[in-house]
């Protein structure tokens, strides 16, 4: 007798719990039967004999043993109908039939198939190994119908996860010999779902485009096409939900509430329409509001008084969470670190008043039984530690546990995100101050290129590791390389000498500088050698939680010469041939400095400042020994602001003067000349002042060739770049100021390391005397029979009339100079710029634009910096 099963397993494919239906499992090969057709109940009797057919890896007893058939005890359709049931929950069989022959059973079974591999197709947006962790089916396992389905669920919950809501999963089964079977998920991903519209109901007081701009979620546009806000999030709307809020219950409406937030999926499954309904209520005002403290130390009625809030001003929840804040912060810097603040509100809806009694509760004073660190691997823990403003036993300020969160951040160490936990101790009077951090790359290498009027193309390189051996020590290198300068600089850091609060610290360097002119269009040679070799010693000590002291020392020697066989005349320099600034330039000097900065700061990070302060006073003597003499004068500030929601405004300025101490020079003809040397003045450009070259703004001698361009005898300029040669002099007196406002981004933006900036800069360079130019009429050949001399011609383009049996040709080299930019009228430039934590490391680039410059000064457009990190 055939028995038939009563129970099917089916796939679903109908919408489950608001996933997209999951279609049954298409195959290649055909499916066996998962029930036999219901014949008439059996009659009840006795089990004489049961046997087992189909089996391939199974032994019959162990398929008895999911049941209880056993011989000798009685049958009935439903104990026949149970066994079907109990060898299908197995989920081992694809089909179980049980015949009866009197009594005698014969239990038939097909093997559900082994998994020979688990196939991924179409899967482009989301690679393997994010999709494989999804899946429980792996090879050598069973196959069953509930698991596929179950891993199908999790690839779409997946990709929904992604923001992809049209996507669908086909599993495919491809029957292999030996009951084997591939499993195969053909995936059809689908474009990212975004949001189309957002609506908002039931708002009146405010118009739906300045809701909208209180949520993260965007609608989706054609400009915010790298905003990650426009994707559908679960999670995004809920929070959504609570800005709305925050934004109504600080502008008063403290009835405010979101009716229901709905999600519509599109019929094509492409874009999302999301439905807000809203009731915004009447708005209050503040009513009486005080502070009542139980602890001695606090008065309620001082604490009244510095209340933000006054009576009748509009209610504002955010204000009222900030005053808790604050009283929290303020009980913490007298030692009670679990002060509890609490605000009691008292709601009049006649008066539409809201009154608050903020109460601090009794609470003991604490002490510092602990300071835990953890994360630290590299960083040796002393280097953490001697950035604490508190030690163990020490009585719990806030204001000092703030202060060193940010000496720890402007380690440079460790990741942002940093914290000091505040945990209870072993008493109810100690605390444990416990810190999280996670380190990391300290190393730098930074590569950057450039173009240069002067220099034409430059590269740079440098490697330096802040971190050296894990305790704060910083060794760097830096080598700069272009057609005419190259230098080398070492230099290394002790922040704490001998575990002391003092900084030493020492650099060695050696700069080559050649400069040039133009012989022809396209040539050009060596007009000066600038040789500066020395080093400098620095020492650094603190005078108050704010306030430091640096000392440096510095001993350099500097050399620059000129081709005499070029540039001397009868073994002078001649102004002619190398310009009255070089001539006054040569030389050797021994310049012993010795100075000191005077530095304020108060930044919470030196590193990426985002709030505070900081003013330094540089100043620099030299004369002690040597052969140079001077004092130069530094003085700059900043200042950081955060403006909310993510925006930070800076506001810097830097100024200096350099005042010579020698006495008059004078050059080979008498002339006066100026005392401070080039190598010793103030330069102003890139990379400091954006939108100018380097060396780009400030007095300069511009000197341009004459050409005869169309061959009609008549000199004139060439202002091409290759007919005009452009020596940056620097000045006596500087300043430059900064303004910047570094713009928020949104999650994915952040994610990437993106940080875009808009800035303005200006700034000046003057105060040189006029070094005096010249205008030289050029060459002239003059040719005696074998022999030929060089002579200065008379005028531009013409020679006097020759001896007889001589002949005398125009040679060229007729120039007219002119002295530009002393001045210290503003330059003014305004740009945007990029900063990328890029995975080849940091990149950032500056478009500028110079919108007030002088005659003379060379503007440059676009810079970048790249660089990375080890």
């Amino acid at each position: 007798m055939r028995q038939r099963p009563v129970v099917a397993v089916l796939l679903a494919t109908t919408m489950i719990a608001g996933l997209p239906a999951v279609p049954a499992m298409a195959q290649t090969a055909p499916a066996p039967a998962t029930a036999a057709p219901v014949s008439a109940p059996a009659p009840q009797g006795t089990i004489s004999a049961v046997t087992v057919t189909g089996t391939q890896r199974l032994e019959p007893d162990t398929v008895l043993s999911y049941t209880k058939l056993r011989v000798g005890q009685p049958y009935s359709q439903e104990i026949l109908d149970q066994a079907l049931r109990d060898l299908y929950e197995t989920e081992l069989f694809a089909d179980v039939q049980i015949r009866n022959d009197n009594g005698a059973l014969t239990v038939e079974v097909k093997e559900n198939p082994v998994i020979n591999r688990i196939v991924l197709e179409g899967n482009k947006r989301l690679k393997e190994d994010k999709i494989r962790p999804e899946i429980k089916l792996a090879p050598r396992q069973i196959y069953t119908r509930s698991k596929v389905r179950a891993d199908v669920a999790r690839i779409v919950e997946l990709y929904r996860r992604q923001g992809r809501f049209a996507a669908t999963i086909e599993p495919k089964m491809v029957q292999l010999d030996q009951n084997r079977v591939d499993i195969v998920f053909e995936i059809s991903e689908g474009p990212k779902s975004k949001v189309r519209q957002i609506n908002i109901i039931g708002n009146e007081k405010f118009k739906d485009g300045e809701l909208r701009s209180q949520m993260v979620t965007k609608q989706s546009r054609w400009f915010r096409v790298f905003s990650s806000g426009t994707s559908y999030d679960p999670d995004r709307l809920a929070y959504d939900q609570q800005k709305l809020r925050q934004f109504y219950l600080t502008e008063g409406y403290a009835d405010f509430r979101v009716i229901s937030a709905v999600a519509e999926l599109t019929p094509d499954k492409q874009d999302f329409i999301i439905t807000y309904v809203v009731e915004e209520g009447d708005r209050y005002k503040f009513g009486d509001v005080k502070v009542e403290s139980d602890i001695r130390d606090l008065s309620g009625d001082s604490l009244t008084k510095r209340l933000p809030m006054k009576k009748g001003d509009w209610y504002n929840a955010k204000q009222v969470e900030d005053t808790v804040d604050t009283l929290s912060e303020t009980a913490g810097l007298f030692g009670y670190a679990f002060a509890d603040v609490s605000p009691d509100f008292n709601r009049d809806k006649d008066s539409l008043t809201m009154g608050i009694n903020f109460r601090i509760a009794n609470a003991p004073r604490v002490y510092v039984e602990r300071v835990d660190i953890n994360g630290n691997t590299l960083t040796q823990d002393k280097v953490i530690r001697r950035e604490f403003r508190l030690a163990e036993g020490d009585a719990f300020n806030s204001f000092l546990v703030k202060r060193s969160k940010d000496r720890i951040n402007s380690l440079g160490f460790f990741q942002e995100k940093l914290d000091i936990e505040q945990k209870p101790g072993s008493a109810p009077d100690r605390i444990v101050l416990e810190t999280n951090v996670q380190e990391k790359s300290t190393g730098e290498l930074s590569l950057s290129a450039g173009f240069s009027s002067l220099e034409r193309f430059i590269v740079a390189a440098s490697i330096t590791q802040r971190n050296f051996r894990g305790k704060g020590q910083e060794l760097r290198t830096s080598v700069n390389y272009s057609a005419y300068s190259k230098s080398v600089e070492v230099g290394f850091t002790e922040p704490y000498f001998m575990d002391k609060n003092i900084a030493l610290g020492g650099d060695i360097y050696r700069r080559d500088l050649n400069s040039f002119r133009y012989l022809t269009s396209n040539t050009r040679d060596t007009t000066y050698e600038n040789t500066s070799t020395g080093f400098q010693l620095r020492a650094g000590v603190p005078i108050t939680e704010y306030m430091s002291l640096a000392l440096r020392y510095q001993l350099n020697f500097d050399d620059t010469t000129l081709d005499k066989s070029t540039y001397y005349t009868n073994g002078v320099c001649d102004p002619l041939l190398a310009g009255r600034y070089l001539c006054d330039a040569i030389g050797k000097r021994t310049t012993s400095s010795v100075g000191y900065s005077l530095i304020y700061d108060t930044r919470d990070n030196r590193i990426r400042a985002t709030r505070g302060n900081s003013i330094t006073l540089s100043q620099d003597f030299a004369g002690l020994g040597g052969s140079v003499k001077y004092v130069k004068t530094r003085i700059a500030a900043s200042k950081y602001v955060p403006l909310g929601s993510g925006f930070i405004f800076s506001l810097s300025g830097e100024g200096g003067y350099i005042h010579s101490l020698e006495s008059e020079r004078r050059d080979a003809t008498g002339e006066l000349v100026e005392k401070v040397r080039l190598v010793d003045r103030f330069f102003l450009g890139e990379p400091q002042f954006r939108g100018f070259d380097i060396r780009g703004v400030g007095p300069r001698v511009k000197r341009f060739y004459l050409t005869d361009a169309d061959g009609d005898g008549v000199y004139t300029r060439d202002n091409s770049n290759n007919n005009v040669s452009d020596d940056a002099l620097g000045g006596k007196i500087y300043y430059l100021a900064r303004a910047e406002v570094e713009i928020p981004l949104g999650s994915g933006a952040r994610e990437m390391g993106l940080r875009p900036s808009i800035f303005m800069d200006a700034g000046a360079v003057a105060g040189l005397k006029n070094p005096g130019t010249i205008n030289f009429a050029g060459y002239c050949t003059v040719t005696t029979g074998s022999t030929s001399t060089t002579v200065r011609a008379p005028s531009v383009g013409n020679c006097d009339t020759p001896a007889v049996g001589s002949t005398a040709a125009y040679a060229g080299g007729a120039f007219e100079e002119e002295y530009l930019g002393d001045t210290l009228k503003p330059r003014l430039s305004v740009g945007f710029g990029v900063n990328w934590n890029s995975p080849f490391g940091p990149f950032r680039i500056d478009i500028a634009k110079a919108l007030l410059k002088e005659p003379g000064d060379d503007n440059k457009l676009i810079t970048f910096n790249v660089g990375t990190q080890f």
